[in-house]
């Protein structure tokens, strides 16, 4: 007996642990951390990050030298060739079997300011004919460097290295952003569990009251203090109440569910929310707001990329529209032998130069279309982001005025939720003692509720828009600091 009893205790206490550490009483901070660090949607950030690091890696690496090996090691080629007889005066197939073989060693580097590249080259070549008549030849170019240049005017290089730098400070504020947008996600969700809790625990509560007025009501309706209808009443109260706990607590098992699918959590995970406070100090200057905005947000650095890049298209149209050509440049040494240790012995002097040029004559308007084609495009981009600029400063000011506001918002409604439940209160026992009828207690307890769920809806918009405002600044103006990221923590 005493086994059994020391066994069921384990058994007990075990099963209090496991649920202690199933529970997780978390803050809004704790959701909004948690979610940065182990969310899906933070796994797709992080690896949106990585994609525009690795495009910016490729760019500067593209204004690096490079260093390329080409080789063909094996060539064979077995087949019936025409070739002429010059003894029988006519055109005959013969057998021919071949090899050849090559490598190449080639040093590119782009040049930014002129658009143009300067390589060097050194190679190897050997080709061996096979079969009765064997013979090889060796041809090598120890070195040779050469110059390319376009004379259209058009440098890609040069607005690569403008738009590029934008296209990656973007990307680190993009990032910075959605991990702003993931903690309005997750303060909508956080909020919509509170709510559930607050609709069971005032479900509970009205249940429990119920209850104990209609027992009430059961007794006063025996002596005649209590009509019928007054007691139907109450019993009605009374199934309601059930019928609306049950509803509350199967949408708190939606809510986490919820929660515990957006924080990675295991489904067993019985998340309790601390409902986060609130600060009547926190006033934020729209001005000093409307700058961080400028300064950080993405949207003003897409902004400049798009103005960058209609330039480009604009210059790239007016390039098109004059004398266009090429300008190619070769200088080195090269020698041809049929034994190897002879290639490289005296080579010989190798030049090339090239120039060409093309003038447009008759192309009926076509080339000048295209440019002012592309500086309507640019004007009307010009145009739309000014608007676009106008509406965001707006935007931000709007948000910013609203999250003032709504702080005394939350504490006047948090005044009217404490008044609400005194009023509940006083009513009630003015009821239990004969004073009040159940019209006057069903009113007051409606109040109850309804100032409870407004103090909670007020402090949802309340940290609603002060993270709004942080996403649109990339500011915390709570802690009066830039939002930042350690971004080479994201690439290791």
């Amino acid at each position: 007996m005493k086994k059994s009893i020391i066994f069921a205790t384990i058994c007990f206490l075990f099963l209090n642990q496991i649920n202690a550490q199933d529970e997780q009483l978390l803050t809004l901070d704790d959701v909004i951390r948690i979610a940065s660090q182990q969310s899906l949607d933070a796994f797709k950030n992080e690896n949106m990050y990585r994609a525009n690091y690795w495009q910016y890696r490729y760019f500067k690496a593209d204004r690096l030298p490079s260093l390329t090996l080409d080789a063909t090691v094996l060539d064979y080629n077995r087949s019936m060739q025409k070739v002429y007889n010059y003894d029988q005066n006519r055109d005959e197939y013969i057998e021919r079997e071949d090899f050849n073989s090559n490598v190449s060693l080639r040093l590119n580097q782009n040049v930014g300011f002129t658009g143009g590249q300067i390589f060097a080259t050194s190679s190897l070549a050997t080709t061996q004919k096979l079969g009765d008549d064997k013979l090889s030849s060796y041809s090598s170019t120890p070195f040779s460097i050469g110059y390319s240049q376009s004379i259209n005017g058009y440098n890609k290089f040069k607005w690569e290295a403008k738009i590029e730098p934008v296209k990656f400070e973007k990307a680190k504020k993009e990032f910075i952003q959605a991990t702003e947008d993931l903690a309005l996600k997750a303060n909508r969700l956080f909020f919509d569990l509170v709510d559930a809790q607050i609709e069971v625990n005032i479900s509970e509560t009205n249940l429990s009251n119920s209850d104990t007025l209609y027992t009430i009501g059961k007794g006063r309706f025996q002596v005649g203090t209590v009509t019928q209808d007054e007691l139907l009443n109450l019993e009605l109260r009374f199934m309601n109440s059930k019928l609306a706990l049950t509803r509350a607590k199967l949408g708190l098992e939606r809510s986490k569910s919820r929660l515990n699918s957006f924080l990675s959590f295991e489904k067993e995970t019985d998340v309790v929310c601390i409902i986060p406070s609130y600060s009547t100090n926190l006033q934020i200057d729209a001005n000093r707001a409307l700058e961080q905005a400028l300064i950080s947000n993405p949207d003003i650095f897409s902004q400049r990329q798009r103005l960058l890049e209609e330039d480009k298209r604009v210059d790239q149209a007016k390039s098109e529209t004059g004398v266009s050509g090429t300008f190619f440049a070769v200088f080195g040494m090269n020698q041809n032998s049929e034994q190897f240790n002879e290639v490289y012995q005296d080579p010989l002097s190798r030049q090339q130069l090239r120039a060409g040029v093309t003038v447009p004559i008759l192309d009926w308007g076509r080339r000048k279309g295209q440019l002012a084609m592309a500086r309507s495009n640019r004007e009307v981009m010009r145009i739309s982001i000014n608007q676009e600029k106008i509406d965001f400063e707006q935007n931000v000011i709007l948000n910013v005025m609203e999250f003032n506001l709504q702080g005394r918002q939350v504490f006047n409604t948090a005044k009217a939720d404490t008044i609400a439940q005194m009023q509940y209160d006083v009513t009630q026992q003015r009821f239990l003692i004969g004073k009040v009828d159940v019209t006057k207690l069903n009113l007051a307890r409606n109040d109850r509720e309804q100032a409870r769920r407004a103090y909670i809806r007020s402090l949802r918009s309340y940290w609603n828009y002060y993270i709004t405002i942080r996403r649109l600044t990339l500011f915390d103006f709570e802690n009066n600091v830039t939002l930042s990221e350690d971004f080479d923590k994201l690439i290791n």
